[in-house]
Order: structure tokens, then C-alpha cells, then sequence
């Protein structure tokens, strides 16, 4: 089976769910000739800085325009100058890679490139399913992509949500956003051996900071000063994105800035909370292995509604303020609290999501 697996690097979540659909396609014993493709490498430079550079400096300088605009798009309404974009911007790379691989399927985990395949099929006569995969909790006007044959959503609620936008429900179905093997294997792991392994405490809470790997999580330096300031001891780890590598101490805290990291899933697994952003990705991790979050200052838009998600079905807390932190990660590791939102938490995960994808992409091929 041919397929073109499409990404763009807002963020890395994107390529971790194809990466994770990919996994679960060849688990199933598909002989898969796939080719990942970053919608990002599409575009020509100057594009690229108005699309991902526009993105990241409104995150790191003004994340309230960003909300403002996600608000401003999020509508039938939105102008057709901004929206008439999707099915041409970088259409040159997918015509490419489209020749070039004659797909049966094209996969996406960003909604862009699903008006772009179909511009790409329509101009070239090609004959292929055209997919999206979709990794937030709400679905927002732009992943209600009416040229996808196949839309694959997390929840039930996403799903009525597609329906609003007036997707036909027949080509909406739910598989949780897929995530690597790696996590389904660590389901109901042995978190104090975890610990061992890693030379981090077993007597400690752990927690592990979703501080994102690009950069742009303005709040991680407050955020640290706050876990410092817990009034108990407690472990913290800061992965992608940390700015200082190495172990040290900062109040009660003991920090472990490890930055980027193949065990990523076994530190997740031995932790007893995640503290920081809401992106899909990790929401989808921490919920498959039961942990519970503690959402600050996630990204506007779409992580607050992710944060909102799991607030509203008793998996996280949400303090919207840095003087409310201290108090939400107490709270958090009381025993009985911590108790409580896992259980919530681990009843709101899809490990087998990956698998789900897989399949429902095969049955829709006519290979199921």
C-alpha cells in the first residue's frame, strides 16, 4: 500500500500521531511504502514565514491575537481570501509527491493538506482515499475539511461537533488521536520501577513539565519558580524545550533539564502528574497511561479547549493564574485528589487509537 503521510511543524505532535498511524499500519502486516511529508516543506520561504513565523511570534509576544484569530476563523463566515489559500499553497511539493508515489491513500494530521490533496486530484486525474486525522479536542471550522472522504476524530463530542459543521456523519469516526506503541506496552507499568531505572526517587512526587519543543511556552520560567515554590519536596523533569540541561536544585524542587529523549514514554509513565500545556499529543499520552494534568497557560485556542476537555470530565485542573499554581499542584498530589483524576483520566485514554486509525483507513480502502 501507497501512502503519503502529511504533517506541518506547528508544534511536533503532528508528526508523532503519522508516526504512530504508520507504526500501527505495518503491525498489521501491511507492506507499506510510505512517504512523511512536512506541508511546511511545501511552501517557499517566504510563505513559510508568514504561516509558522506569524504563528510563533503571536505565541511567544501575543498570544491574544493568536486567540483572537483562531476565534476570528473558527466561522462559515471566515473570508474566502484567507480559506482559498488551503487548496493552493504548496501545491507545487504535493503535485510531486503525488506523481511521484502514486498514493492509494493520503493521510494527514493537519488540515491544510487535505484541500491541497484534493486540489492535487482533481488537477492530476489520481484516484486515492484522502484522510485527516485529527489531533485536538474540538474541532475548530478548519478540520471540518468537507474534501476528506475520511475523517477520524478523538471523542464522541468531536464527532457531533464535525456533524454541526455539516460533515456527513458517515465519513466521521472515532479512534482517539493515535500515539506510539511504546505507550500501549507501558499501561499499568510498575511506576516505582520506572523511577529505579531512571535514578529518580521513588519516595518524590514526580512531575513532568509539557513545556512544548518549540520555544514558544512563554510561561515554563514562572512555572519552574512556582514547582520550586510548593513548600514540599518534589521532583521535575523539563524535556524538549528545556533551557538548562543537567540536574540542579531550585527551592524544593529537584529539576532534571534532560531536553529531548527516545524513554520520553517511560518518564511519562513514572510520573504523578503533568504540569503546562494541553496539546493533543500529550493529552492523549498522559490520559492512555492514567496521569492526570495540571494545565497552565496553554496555548490559545485550541489547548484551552483541550485543558476545557479534561477539566470538564474531572481529569485535570486548570489554575488560569500564576498565583492559582501552587494551590492546583497541591491540590493534585493529595492522594485521594491525585486518585480521583487518574482514574478519570485513564477512562478518557485510547491506547489502542494508533490501531483504530489503522483500521478504520483499511476498511475505508477496502482492505479491512
Amino acid at each position: 500500500m501507497r501512502a503519503l503521510i502529511l504533517s506541518a511543524s506547528f508544534g511536533s505532535g503532528h508528526h508523532q500521531a503519522n508516526g504512530a498511524v504508520d507504526a500501527a499500519l505495518r503491525g498489521m502486516g501491511v507492506q507499506l511504502r510510505a512517504r512523511h511529508a512536512d506541508f511546511l516543506t511545501y511552501v517557499n520561504p517566504v510563505e513559510r514565514a508568514v504561516t509558522a513565523g506569524t504563528y510563533a511570534a503571536w505565541l511567544r509576544y501575543a498570544p491574544g491575537i493568536y486567540r483572537a484569530f483562531y476565534n476570528w476563523t473558527d466561522r462559515e463566515s471566515e473570508p474566502r481570501a484567507l480559506t482559498s489559500t488551503f487548496g493552493w499553497l504548496g501545491l507545487r511539493g504535493m503535485l510531486r509527491d503525488v506523481r511521484e508515489l502514486r498514493p492509494h491513500v493520503v493521510v494527514s494530521s493537519y488540515p491544510t493538506p487535505v484541500a491541497l490533496a484534493h486540489t492535487a486530484r482533481r488537477r492530476l486525474g489520481a484516484d486515492f482515499l484522502n484522510a485527516l486525522v485529527v489531533t485536538d479536542y474540538r474541532i475548530h471550522h478548519h478540520w471540518a475539511r468537507p474534501e476528506a472522504e475520511l475523517l477520524m476524530v478523538p471523542t464522541a463530542e468531536a464527532r457531533a461537533q464535525m456533524e454541526r459543521w455539516r460533515i456527513p456523519p458517515e465519513r466521521v469516526v472515532v479512534t482517539g488521536i493515535p500515539i506510539a506503541p511504546a505507550f500501549r506496552a507501558l499501561v499499568g507499568a510498575d511506576r516505582a520501577a520506572l523511577r529505579e531505572k531512571h535514578g529518580l526517587r521513588p519516595d518524590q512526587p514526580l512531575l513532568l513539565v509539557s513545556g512544548g519543543g518549540t520555544g514558544t511556552y512563554r510561561a515554563l520560567g514562572p512555572l519552574l519558580e512556582e514547582l520550586a515554590g510548593l513548600g514540599r519536596p518534589v521532583q521535575v523533569l523539563v524535556l524538549a524545550g528545556a533551557r538548562e540541561r543537567g540536574v540542579r536544585r531550585v527551592g524544593g524542587a529537584t529539576l532534571h533539564g534532560l531536553g529531548f529523549r527516545e524513554d520520553f514514554p517511560e518518564l511519562l509513565a513514572a510520573a504523578d502528574l503533568v504540569v503546562g500545556k494541553a496539546g493533543g499529543l500529550t493529552v492523549a499520552e498522559a490520559t492512555a497511561l492514567g496521569v492526570p494534568l495540571v494545565a497552565y497557560d496553554p496555548i490559545p485556542g485550541q489547548e484551552e479547549h483541550n485543558a476545557d476537555y479534561l477539566v470538564r470530565h474531572g481529569a485535570a485542573l486548570w489554575p488560569r493564574t500564576r498565583a492559582e499554581v501552587r494551590g492546583a499542584v497541591l491540590r493534585a498530589l493529595d492522594e485521594e485528589e491525585r486518585a480521583r483524576l487518574s482514574a478519570n483520566a485513564r477512562a478518557l485514554g485510547v491506547p489502542d487509537a494508533a490501531d483504530r486509525v489503522a483500521g478504520a483507513l483499511l476498511r475505508a480502502l477496502g482492505r479491512g
